[in-house]
């Protein structure tokens, strides 16, 4: 009988969410989709992935596309334009090649992820259009930069990945705290980890890291956009080739 009652109470949540997700679509159908001057004015567009289901089966991602023109504008928040099954460059070329040529045509700037594809989508599709990258995700190029540099002088040390009691590991998270936020006691460890020569490569990515990370927090905008130049110049031309994360970092962001 319990293990009835526990089955039935399943199969009604089942229910109950089925319901859910059906009228939430049909709202979102009647709100979004058939909403036809969704598309007019947009001359900002932002596009990113997401993970849309948590199983193992079926397509996981989904493309998301919003219009970020009134974020240009100061006008208001930015808006959902689509969401589309699938990451790729052949989804949102796709769904570009499907737009009206004057609404391509009208579009200034593309927002993009790290991801090759969707900017390689805009420079076929919308050839006109400024690609850049937003702020999140430019810093995530250098914090996983610096991730990558950790591990490999991690390995290179001690032939293992990182273990509790190794100090690189242990200061995984410090490396990608704000160095003006770290307390007396973070800042010891993080101290201690960088006094020791054999982790000067990683000092230096937490460096760069650091430097991007002020740069963005810069509240005069023109000085900010000096500072994230000038480190750009920097790691893309003026970098000893034995910090290869760097490197590979300037390269990127030179493009």
């Amino acid at each position: 009988m319990q293990h009835l009652t526990v089955t039935g109470v399943a199969e009604g949540l089942a229910v109950a969410w089925n319901a859910a997700n059906t009228a939430v679509l049909a709202e979102g159908r009647r709100l979004l989709i058939a909403d036809p001057h969704r598309f007019e004015a947009v001359t900002t567009i932002g596009v990113d992935e997401h993970v849309w289901r948590h199983v193992r089966r079926g397509e996981k991602y989904v493309t998301v596309i919003v219009d970020l023109t009134p974020i240009r504008e100061k006008t208001s928040p930015a808006r959902l334009l689509d969401t589309v099954e699938g990451r790729s460059k052949a989804v949102f070329k796709q769904w570009l090649a499907d737009r009206p040529n004057l609404w391509r045509a009208g579009v200034e700037v593309v927002v993009v992820d790290g991801f090759t594809g969707f900017k390689m989508a805009a420079a076929e599709e919308l050839p006109d259009a400024v690609p850049v990258i937003d702020p999140f995700h430019v810093v995530r190029l250098a914090g996983d930069a610096l991730d990558r540099c950790r591990r490999r002088v991690q390995r290179d040390l001690h032939c293992h990945r990182g273990r509790r009691d190794d100090p690189l590991y242990r200061a995984r998270r410090i490396l990608h705290t704000g160095a003006d936020l770290l307390p007396e006691r973070q800042q010891a460890r993080l101290h201690s980890v960088f006094a020791d020569d054999e982790h000067v490569e990683v000092e230096a990515t937490w460096g760069t890291y650091q430097a991007m990370v002020a740069a963005y927090q810069e509240p005069d905008r023109a000085r900010g956009r000096d500072l994230m130049q000038a480190l750009i110049d920097t790691v893309s031309s003026s970098v000893p080739t034995a910090l290869t994360d760097i490197v590979t970092l300037g390269r990127t962001l030179k493009k």
